[in-house]
């Protein structure tokens, strides 16, 4: 992703201040020069380069006469900041409400990735919980009801459209009032693009927006245009009611960072972005958060939050003993599985722990991750109960039952043996040192004795995920972050899933 390579460019210049036995204004203006040029370079617009440049110089001069100030985290904070209100406009976007029918329009251009990022956007509401459904008011583009039934076929998401019908408004009136009828939660209406702005566009977006009174107007932005997508945004928005943006293709194109720059200056948020073609290639955009992960700092509350929503600690009361106390069954194995890929992109997940890249797990081993966890459940399907709670030991005569009844072969039943094995060992370690029981139990273990909690750190985790993890002494700092939250019950689920990562 190329956006990744700007936060490494930032993030190196940042780091060179650690290097600097004195911070003087001379070392200020080169650590400056490289994120100016490292922003051009992602086509951010020079006027705002020069803006950011300007207040933070300001802002550091202002505050650094005080005493005792560290001007180390002084820079560092001054740039998350002014990286921050570049991506943040003063308009809030629309938040769906659960149990009524919220009515989605999506605009754009022909080739930014419209249709595609309606299923996207419908399926990350539906892995949430939601009711959610598409409409296909396209009827100008070839094959358009085609790619929206073949794709919402694949995220098992109902769908709405024509072959026959070439009035888009009445299309999209008769699908939003069928799936009203039906108690759809989220109902989203594709509309048709064009190759450039026209009046025939603008004026049937208008004419759909009066039909089917949408509770937000989401564009869809191709960021392989960068600065140019302020006049196309802009012209948008003079024609409907535009309340949010969806920026699209940022996992290939050095213009992402002047597509999002440009739409902030719209003063329409942006809510997600797309970072490849699959239906999990889709990020929540919150710029505080997007802004820390692409520094390396990662997104404590973020990922604390992805993991209560994939993790209902409340109903897991049990494991939760369990656990405490070492105990880890083949059954409970399955449970952190189904979990992990609740979470969504493991990538995703990993660029919220602090000193963690994005680019930690490349994407095509990311995939195939995925399909290895999918196959090992697959395998467990096929075990009775017994050996899931493992009360019966799976010698060679069970080993080739659930070869055979998962159509996989034996040394693959036994690859998955070996992975409870080590998450199990991992458990067992975690209940024997302390470390699971979370809470303030584990914050008052740091605070007395932090040298042997990271002494536990060692001998718990693999000396090469340690490595990965930014090592124990990030660790530690990762769970003094976790201290700070409410619901410290679910620290050793945060740690379990560390565990898998």
């Amino acid at each position: 992703m190329v956006l990744a390579e700007l936060g490494s460019r930032i993030s190196g210049a940042l780091r060179k201040l650690q290097t600097a036995t004195v911070i003087d204004e001379a070392v200020l203006d080169e650590c400056l020069k490289e994120i100016a040029a490292a922003l051009l370079q992602a086509d951010v617009n020079v006027r705002y380069v020069a803006q950011l440049r300007n207040n933070i110089k300001r802002t550091v001069q202002l505050e650094e006469a005080a005493m005792g100030t560290n001007k180390r985290k002084l820079i560092q904070k001054c740039v998350v900041e002014e990286l921050v209100t570049m991506l943040t406009p003063d308009r809030s976007p629309f938040a769906p409400k659960k149990g009524k029918p919220n009515i989605i329009m999506f605009v754009g251009l022909q080739g930014s990735g419209k249709t595609t990022t309606c299923t996207k956007y419908a399926h990350y509401y539906q892995r949430k919980g939601w009711k959610t459904a598409l409409v296909c008011a396209d009827t100008f583009r070839a094959g358009a009801f085609d790619q929206l039934k073949q794709n919402a076929t694949k995220a098992k998401i109902p769908f709405y459209g024509s072959y026959t019908e070439t009035d888009p408004v009445k299309i999209a009136e008769e699908g939003v009032e069928q799936f009203k009828k039906d108690k759809y939660e989220l109902i989203i209406v594709d509309t048709s693009g064009r190759h450039k702005q026209e009046g025939a566009l603008l004026e049937e977006m208008k004419q759909v927006a009066e039909a089917v009174e949408p509770n937000d107007i989401i564009y869809v932005m191709d960021s392989h245009i960068g600065q140019a997508c302020f006049d196309q945004a802009k012209a948008f928005r003079d024609a409907v009611d535009v309340g949010s943006v969806i920026v699209t293709k940022l996992d290939g194109h050095a213009k992402g960072g002047g597509a999002l720059s440009a739409v902030a200056a719209t003063d329409s948020p942006v809510i997600f972005i797309g970072t490849g073609e699959h239906f999990d290639d889709f990020e929540s955009f919150e710029a505080k958060s997007f802004v820390s992960r692409l520094l390396g700092l990662g997104d404590i509350g973020g990922l604390f939050n992805t993991i209560k929503e994939a993790v209902p600690l409340d109903k897991q009361p049990d494991i939760i003993n369990r656990i405490a106390k070492g105990i880890f069954t083949i059954r409970d194995l399955y449970e952190q599985f189904q979990n992990v890929l609740k979470m969504g992109p493991l990538s995703q997940v990993m660029s919220m722990i602090p000193g963690i890249g994005a680019n930690l797990i490349p994407k095509g081993q990311e995939k195939e991750g995925v399909r290895r966890i999918q196959k090992f459940m697959t395998m467990m399907d096929s075990m009775t109960n017994d050996e899931l709670d493992c009360v019966k030991q799976m010698n060679d005569s069970r080993i080739l039952r659930v070869a055979k009844g998962s159509g996989s072969s034996i040394r693959e039943v036994k690859e998955l043996l070996e992975e409870y094995k080590r998450f199990s060992k991992l458990v067992g370690k975690m209940g024997k040192l302390g470390l699971a029981k979370g809470g303030n139990d584990l914050n008052q273990q740091m605070q007395r004795n932090p040298k042997q909690m990271l002494a536990k750190m060692q001998q718990m985790m693999d000396p090469r995920m340690l490595q990965q993890m930014g090592g124990a002494q990030n660790m530690m700092k990762i769970m003094k972050e976790m201290g700070k939250m409410e619901n410290m019950g679910g620290m050793q689920d945060m740690m379990k899933q560390m565990g898998m990562g």
